[in-house]
């Protein structure tokens, strides 16, 4: 019986600690449509676009919302965009 009970525990941990590979910024940039140099500014835009027609709340996908704000985030952290443009 302790047994079952630590492969219970530890297949549930292996369920939720999915662990695959990383997004690239191509692939971010491809995902929220945005071309390379975009700025920070174009980037969230694309983000609040794309997150309110898959966002879960709005009948979307958690899986789908996820992969979208990682893009956001690998895009704006990383340092792969173009400065933004304040005039």
């Amino acid at each position: 019986m302790l047994l079952l009970g630590i492969i219970a525990i530890i297949w549930l941990w292996w369920k939720g600690h999915k662990v695959g590979p990383a997004m690239s910024p191509d692939e971010a940039r491809l995902l929220l449509g945005v071309q390379p140099g975009a700025t920070a500014d174009e980037i969230r835009a694309a983000h609040r676009r794309i997150i309110a027609r898959v966002h879960p709340d709005a009948g979307g996908s958690e899986e789908l919302a996820r992969k979208i704000n990682a893009a956001r985030d690998l895009l704006l952290k990383s340092g792969v965009q173009a400065p933004s443009q304040t005039d």
